[in-house]
C-alpha cells in the first residue's frame, strides 16, 4: 500500500504536470487547424495536440513514479504494471476543443490494482484544478470543495453526455433522459465526462450519468466525487464504473431516486 506522505508528493506533482499539459492545449488552441484532425472512429476526433499532451504527460510521471504503468486514451505508452498504474486522458473533450467549444480539461489518475487513489482534474479554459487522494478530501485551487446539499431530483440539475458513435442502447438512454427532464431542474450536455464529475464533486450539479465511457475519462473524477462526500456507482449500483463503461455519480442524496429510474429502463 502507498503511504499518506508519497501519495501526497505525487499529488502535488501530477497537478503541476497537468497544469503543464494544460497550457501547452491552450497555446495550440490559439492556431488550430481542423487539417490535423483524425478519426479513429466514427464520431472518434483525435488530433495532434491529444497526442503531444499525452507524451508530455506520461514522460513526466514516468520520472515522478518510474513504478508505474499507464492507461493512456491515445496509446503513447500501453506498458501496464501489476500494482500500480496512471489513467491518462491528455485532453477530455477533445470535439469540444476542435470546435473552439471552452469546455475541455487534463484528466490523470493512480490506481493501485483496481482503486484510485489520486485523481487530478485540470480544466484548461477556467483554470481550475480539481484533485483528491484516497483518504484526503476533495479540492478546487486549494478550496475544500463538497457536493450539493440538495434532497430530492426535483430540485436538482443533472449532467448528462449524449452517445456519439455506440447507438445500440440509444432509445434506452433517452428514455432514461426523458424521466429525468420531467422531474428535475433539467439537464446539461457540457462534452467532457471529466469536468462533469467534478461539477458534482463542486456542487454544481447533483448529478451525472453516461454510458460507453472508458476508464480515462472517468477515473480521477470518480475519486474526487467520492472526496467530495457523493455517491458513484454503475447503473445497477455496483462498483464497476471505472472499467465497466456506465456511471452514474451524485450528491449520494437523490443516488437511489436516479437510479430506480436507470434500473427501470437499462434492466
Amino acid at each position: 500500500m502507498i503511504s499518506t506522505e508519497k501519495l501526497t508528493v505525487l499529488l502535488e506533482n501530477t497537478q503541476e504536470i497537468a497544469k503543464e499539459a494544460g497550457a501547452f492545449i491552450r497555446r495550440e488552441r490559439q492556431h488550430f487547424n481542423l487539417d490535423r484532425v483524425e478519426h479513429k472512429g466514427f464520431n472518434d476526433l483525435v488530433s495532434y495536440v491529444d497526442k503531444e499532451a499525452e507524451r508530455l504527460i506520461v514522460n513526466r510521471l514516468a520520472l515522478i513514479f518510474p513504478e508505474a504503468g499507464f492507461i493512456t486514451e491515445e496509446g503513447t505508452n500501453t506498458t501496464q504494471a501489476e500494482v500500480f498504474n496512471w489513467v491518462i486522458d491528455p485532453l477530455d473533450g477533445t470535439t469540444n476543443f476542435i470546435h473552439g467549444v471552452p469546455i475541455f480539461c487534463v484528466s490523470i489518475a493512480l490506481m493501485e490494482r483496481d482503486e484510485v487513489v489520486l485523481g487530478v482534474v485540470y480544466e484548461v479554459n477556467l483554470h481550475e484544478c480539481f484533485y483528491a487522494m484516497k483518504g484526503g478530501g476533495a479540492f478546487c485551487n486549494d478550496t475544500r470543495i463538497r457536493v450539493s446539499e440538495a434532497k430530492t431530483l426535483s430540485e436538482s440539475l443533472i449532467a448528462t453526455g449524449f452517445p456519439y458513435s455506440n447507438f445500440e442502447m440509444i432509445d434506452k438512454y433517452l428514455a432514461a433522459l426523458k424521466s429525468l427532464l420531467t422531474t428535475s431542474h433539467g439537464a446539461r450536455r457540457f462534452g467532457s465526462a471529466a469536468v462533469d464529475l467534478c461539477y458534482v464533486a463542486a456542487g454544481r450539479v447533483e448529478g451525472f450519468f453516461e454510458y460507453n465511457l472508458n476508464s480515462y475519462d472517468v477515473a480521477a473524477g470518480t475519486l474526487i466525487v467520492a472526496e467530495a462526500g457523493g455517491s458513484v456507482t454503475d447503473f445497477s449500483g455496483g462498483n464497476d464504473f471505472v472499467f465497466g463503461r456506465q456511471i452514474l455519480a451524485t450528491n449520494r442524496k437523490i443516488h437511489e431516486e436516479i437510479l430506480s429510474d436507470l434500473k427501470k429502463v437499462w434492466d
